[in-house]
């Protein structure tokens, strides 16, 4: 029952940080200035009447706070509203195409920043020297700081133009098709035993997931081998010494202590994965919502704009409470 409670009070708070990312996000598209059904439709040369008819159509003649409160009780209704560019077209579709592809960048990135951060802060943490725990430091700084773009574009050239090895856009190359079944192209070619679409999504998602992988492993380098250290001075680890304990059996439960910090950091790193994979899906004409995002913004189709930003909230809720919950079940101090 304390378990179930604790999950409870963690859930609710989802619900104020998606009102609030909701409303800032409402009112500042409110405020900006010029007509948002001019700009969605690029032009200017519309009759009035025809202009006020797409107005009172698309609900923007009604006042604020009845289209702040509409649209909130449709989207928890499960209607995410049209698009003001393409008339008629669900949101809610537009979402479902462009989700699975953000999802698997995200997968792969958070799998790259996790081996690369962790391992490397693992290798440092438990070697004698002090040259590699400063390479390490300086490793997750550099990093950390280093602009998505610019790293992509790098990437990009060296693999792509220079070496010629690896793609620089897209999921797939032409005349590659694969059925979707769960819309992860990596996972839908293996379920449909087609190793030659598989080989190709795996080389489409590299440079990508390698990019926003970089750029999260800093901090979990630094973290980790912060967390090392400290365990390392800690008495447990003498005992273990005295004992006559193998330095590499040590640095394996060491390594168990240090990952409570790790995992809850993990859930933090979330919600910078998905700021990053707007960049990078820009940067590598990745389809995913990040570019359907930036599309959207630069039309000002409100409706879009919430509805994404709506589920990036409500994703970002979601991995912060399996973090806390998983928190909570590794780390036996935490009350609840």
């Amino acid at each position: 029952m304390g378990l179930a409670r604790y999950i409870a009070f963690r859930a609710l708070l989802i619900i104020p940080t998606i009102l609030l990312l909701y409303t800032l996000v409402f009112i500042v598209l409110r405020v900006l200035p010029g007509n948002p059904v001019l700009a969605a439709l690029g032009t200017k040369n519309i009759p009035e009447e025809q202009l006020k008819a797409l107005m009172r159509e698309l609900g923007l003649d009604k006042p604020l706070y009845q289209q702040y409160f509409e649209y909130l009780i449709n989207f928890l209704r499960g209607d995410m509203g049209y698009s003001m560019i393409i008339r008629g077209r669900p949101i809610a579709n537009d979402i479902a195409d462009k989700f699975p592809a953000t999802l698997e960048l995200a997968i792969w990135a958070m799998v790259m920043s996790f081996a690369l951060g962790v391992g490397f802060g693992y290798v440092a943490g438990k070697s004698r020297g002090t040259a590699l725990k400063h390479i390490a430091r300086l490793y997750g700084s550099i990093t950390y700081i280093i602009f998505i773009p610019a790293l992509g574009l790098f990437l990009q050239l060296l693999f792509g133009r220079w070496l010629g090895v690896l793609p620089t856009g897209g999921r797939l190359s032409p005349g590659i098709y694969i059925n979707s079944i769960t819309g992860l192209y990596t996972i839908d070619s293996l379920l449909q035993g087609d190793f030659n679409a598989f080989a190709d999504a795996i080389k489409h998602i590299i440079l990508p997931s390698l990019t926003l992988g970089l750029v999260l492993s800093g901090p979990f380098a630094r973290l980790t081998l912060s967390n090392m250290e400290r365990v390392l001075g800690s008495k447990i680890v003498v005992a273990y010494r005295a004992r006559g304990v193998r330095e590499e059996v040590i640095a394996r439960h060491v390594f168990k202590h240090a990952l409570i910090p790790i995992v809850t950091y993990l859930g933090l790193q979330f919600a910078l994965l998905l700021g990053g994979a707007v960049l990078t899906e820009t940067t590598f004409n990745w389809p995913g919502l990040g570019t359907y995002l930036v599309d959207k913004i630069m039309y000002r189709d409100y409706t879009a704009i919430q509805a994404v930003v709506i589920l990036f909230a409500f994703l970002v809720g979601v991995i912060s409470l399996m973090t806390d919950v998983a928190y909570a079940l590794i780390d036996p101090r935490v009350r609840y």
